[in-house]
């Protein structure tokens, strides 16, 4: 009984610690943001403040168009999100139940554009943008990230289109549906755990990506959250300013946290059924 009480405890000890070492930095930026000026420059510093304000929220939205930086992250990540489901699904579907030629070079190179590092494309899309003259324009970043976003959608939806039963498809064809009415009738309402799971995390990349957009677009009301917090200034040139830029941080977050939230039934029902049929 002793070792087992032992144990338990140590389990327990070991999670709080987990979830105290994740979640830190997440509550440090929610404090500070609600930090006074003089709290947040203070030494010693102050870890848990005894005074409260909603200037660094309040200034987000006066002094710059804030509104207008979330709705292009919005904007952007919805779109990319959609096309990567949109076109990744059928060729998910494709190979998993069509079997088309050559379909295991196919994989590989799926499989290793997914290993390849966004970063190293950097470049090669640069030129691609200047050429197309695509710069300052929401397609700058909506091509790059469902792109980016693509091997990693087919190969998650792969994964699930091949443990439904084929019973399905023949029953589909038997009542007179065609592959595209089979997929889209039948299959991919069976599988909108996987979408939902999937979308979630091609949204997380695509809201949360800095690099292109900070590159991509240099029109102010263009600009997309990432980039707009980064290039917050204070009163001078020396001020660097903790306190909005904790609050452009939350900001920024909140809406990746309620929709995890909002979908969090169909997450844990998408990476359940992966875990049971892995």
């Amino acid at each position: 009984m002793k070792k087992n009480s032992l144990k338990t405890i140590l389990l327990w000890m070991a999670i709080i610690f987990v979830i105290v070492f994740s979640l830190a930095p997440a509550l440090w930026q929610l404090l500070t943001s609600f930090k006074v000026n003089e709290d947040i420059s203070k030494l010693p510093t102050i870890y848990f403040p005894t005074r409260f304000t909603l200037n660094h929220y309040t200034e987000l939205f006066t002094r710059r168009d804030f509104w207008r930086y979330i709705l292009n992250s919005a904007f952007v990540s919805i779109l990319s999100t959609a096309f990567s489901l949109g076109i990744g699904a059928p060729a998910a579907y494709a190979l998993a139940r069509l079997r088309p030629k050559g379909q295991n070079i196919i994989l590989a190179g799926i499989l290793v554009v997914t290993l390849f590092p966004g970063i190293l494309l950097f470049l090669g899309l640069l030129e691609i943008v200047q050429f197309l003259h695509l710069g300052n324009n929401y397609l700058a970043l909506i091509i790059p990230y469902t792109a980016i976003n693509l091997p990693l959608t087919i190969l998650v939806l792969r994964s699930f289109f091949e443990q439904l039963p084929k019973d399905l498809e023949d029953s589909a064809r038997v009542d007179g549906y065609n592959t595209w009415q089979t997929l889209t009738q039948i299959i991919l309402p069976m599988t909108l755990p996987a979408l939902v799971t999937t979308g979630i995390l091609t949204f997380i990349f695509a809201w949360n990506e800095f690099i292109f957009a900070l590159t991509f677009i240099t029109r102010e009301n263009l600009k997309t959250i990432p980039v707009a917090a980064a290039q917050l200034g204070g009163a001078s040139t020396f001020e660097i300013p903790y306190g909005p830029i904790a609050a452009a941080t939350v900001i920024g977050t909140l809406p990746l946290v309620l929709l995890v939230l909002f979908f969090q039934r169909k997450i844990v029902q998408g990476l359940t059924a992966g875990a049971v049929k892995g």
